[in-house]
């Protein structure tokens, strides 16, 4: 069987991106799952490195190299005398979004297999003057797709976001029966054609308090979701809901094969309390496969030598399954 060829990015420097992968590479953790081509700032990463007490990957064609780990510089911008650990800039955000763009040519054109990729920080990519608001967003303008969606994968645990990042105020007007329709397709697909579940359930989330209790707390699930669910229905799919946020994942999360959340918070708040650090964010709709680690970028403790590589090691398991 042909070992796979992961690109990991290492998200923008002054966080603790470089640090967990060169971490996860010390631990051994990443040896067993594949050849790895890392994609970040070169003189940045050799400190991370160092600290982690391993040598510099050595730099080497994504498509042929003989080494198992090596190293793609995706800059040769300098290391700005005012850098410092912790502190994201206009530098600092060129250098992850360039990360992102040379490993997502690259997978686009056959050469790695897959993508994952450490945090970067919206701030810094806006510094550099780049509007997407986070990696699923921009990697779906790289890559020509119009319709992606966000899970988070855990043990016995898969959520779909339906709205990522925009405000509170603004998802109850962005939500309609065709956008949460979408969602549902795309989550019923990965769970196909990667899970290789045949007939999956999915079950909905509603918006309000109680899933609106019957329209007394608001109208979005008569007018949104359970449209889309008869929708859903009527082409055969086991999909269900509106189902009331507060108590479902307690109660009825392992009945179902995924979830799809309403908003950020709705799915990200349980997944984190759940899963322990563990969980991995896919993006679902790419060309190719992107798995990420459930985490920002920790800038409070970036290069303190603490924090964990949990999360990438599974996000790194499962671009490699």
């Amino acid at each position: 069987m042909t070992r796979p060829h992961l690109g990991i990015t290492l998200g923008d420097p002054a966080g603790i991106g470089p640090e967990i992968v060169a971490r996860a590479l010390a631990s051994g953790a990443l040896s067993d799952l594949g050849r790895m081509r890392l994609y970040g700032h070169a003189e940045l990463f050799a400190r991370a490195a160092a600290d982690a007490g391993i040598a510099m990957p050595p730099d080497g064609d994504a498509a042929g190299s003989g080494s198992d780990f090596t190293f793609a510089a995706v800059t040769d911008e300098p290391v700005p005398a005012d850098f410092r650990m912790g502190q994201p800039s206009a530098f600092t955000g060129r250098v992850a979004a360039a990360a992102v763009e040379a490993a997502a040519r690259d997978a686009l054109a056959g050469k790695i297999d897959a993508v994952v990729t450490a945090p970067l920080a919206k701030s810094a990519l806006r510094s550099a003057g780049i509007t997407h608001p986070g990696h699923t967003e921009f990697l779906a303008e790289l890559s020509g797709v119009d319709s992606v969606a966000m899970m988070f994968v855990a043990p016995g645990l898969r959520v779909t976001l339906a709205t990522i990042h925009i405000p509170l105020a603004d998802v109850a007007r962005t939500l309609t029966p065709e956008l949460l329709g979408e969602i549902v397709r795309l989550t019923r697909e990965a769970l196909i054609t990667r899970a290789g579940i045949p007939d999956p359930s999915v079950a909905v989330l509603g918006l309000n308090p109680h899933a609106g209790e019957g329209g007394l707390f608001g109208d979005e699930e008569a007018r949104i979701v359970e449209p889309a669910v008869r929708a859903a229905a009527a082409r055969g799919w086991r999909v269900t809901g509106p189902h009331s946020a507060d108590s479902f994942f307690l109660r009825q999360a392992g009945e179902h094969d995924a979830v799809i959340a309403l908003y950020h918070d709705q799915g990200l708040i349980p997944v984190k309390l759940l899963s322990e650090g563990r969980a991995v964010n896919v993006t679902l709709g790419l060309p190719f496969v992107r798995t990420s680690v459930d985490h920002g970028t920790a800038f409070d403790i970036a290069g303190k030598g603490t924090a964990s590589a949990a999360s990438l090691v599974e996000a790194v398991r499962l671009a490699a399954a």
